[in-house]
């Protein structure tokens, strides 16, 4: 593993290889054993999308390894300014050791791990979302011991979110079904990737889809960037919504997780993301111990 741009680039035994390590940074995290990993190694932070936990996570995560997170904001760049990013990345790769990079567009990533010669990772696209879905995985694992006989569901818009859950959970072998509305599906690309397993399904009914579900998610009806679009949306999500009837589809012991932020009462009921906000909020800090495995794979 050079770089993590996309979970369609990793084989299931290097998904696993980080989340073994997540584990176990996390565990030398809450037994207050010091894994100074990366002392001397600088991450520098890319942020032309704003994030709460992105940013938060990244920064605390390097300091923990002994390195150190460098911010640089869209303001703090030439490349909001008219620099080619591939200049750009010629120039931080003589500086620093590796990248975050949270933006727009996929190719925007590609272009700086193709030119800047140290290690990138992906933060969030408008097509990906590879350290959220790590998270996930691991909380997965973390609830249930193994990835072996589940089904995971996923409700909502096919976003990033959606993207990298497919590809994740059926790289490590789990059945994944997705309900979404007509006109809001996952990227061609990875249902191209999906149609070869079978154990996914694509649908609009989410009755079907979460029949039987072992774990349900969802994100919210419109991501950064898609305001405008707001109205429109709540009118074709209407009803795709994690609530106490879906739960009674799923199985009695299912889990439900929440990239956040969350939109009560919109995508999810906040009777429902309160009995589960347990297995949310350790998803959220499993993005720490995530992202510091991906870190200190590519960077030591």
């Amino acid at each position: 593993m050079r770089h993590l741009l996309k979970l369609l680039d990793l084989s299931k035994d290097e998904i696993i290889e980080i989340l073994n390590l997540a584990d176990q940074l996390k565990y030398e995290q809450k037994n207050n054993i010091p894994h100074l990993r990366l002392q001397g190694k600088t991450l520098g932070l890319i942020f032309q999308k704003a994030s709460t936990r992105t940013r938060v996570s990244f920064e605390a995560g390097m300091y923990q390894l002994g390195g150190y997170p460098m911010f640089l904001s869209s303001n703090d760049l030439q490349i909001g300014r008219g620099e080619p990013v591939q200049d750009t990345a010629r120039v931080l790769g003589r500086y620093i050791d590796g990248i975050m990079i949270r933006t727009f567009e996929q190719q925007e990533a590609e272009d700086l791990a193709k030119y800047s010669g140290i290690p990138v990772i992906n933060g969030l696209t408008d097509f990906s979302h590879p350290c959220q879905i790590l998270a996930d995985l691991m909380t997965i694992r973390e609830f249930k011991g193994s990835f072996d006989g589940l089904k995971v569901c996923y409700i909502g818009d096919g976003n990033n979110v959606a993207n990298s859950l497919i590809v994740g959970c059926l790289k490590v072998g789990m059945e994944f079904t997705c309900a979404t509305p007509n006109g809001y599906e996952p990227d061609q690309k990875v249902l191209d990737f999906a149609k070869d397993f079978p154990d996914f399904t694509l649908t609009t009914d989410i009755v079907l889809a979460a029949k039987d579900a072992d774990v349900l998610i969802t994100d919210v009806w419109a991501s950064m960037g898609m305001e405008k679009d707001v109205v429109a949306r709540r009118t074709a999500f209407k009803g795709y919504q994690i609530n106490r009837d879906i739960m009674k589809i799923a199985k009695s012991d299912a889990m439900v997780l929440h990239c956040l932020p969350a939109h009560r009462e919109e995508e999810i009921t906040t009777e429902i993301f309160e009995e589960h906000a347990k297995e949310i909020f350790e998803e959220a800090e499993n993005r720490l111990h995530a992202q510091k495995a991906v870190i200190v794979l590519l960077l030591s």
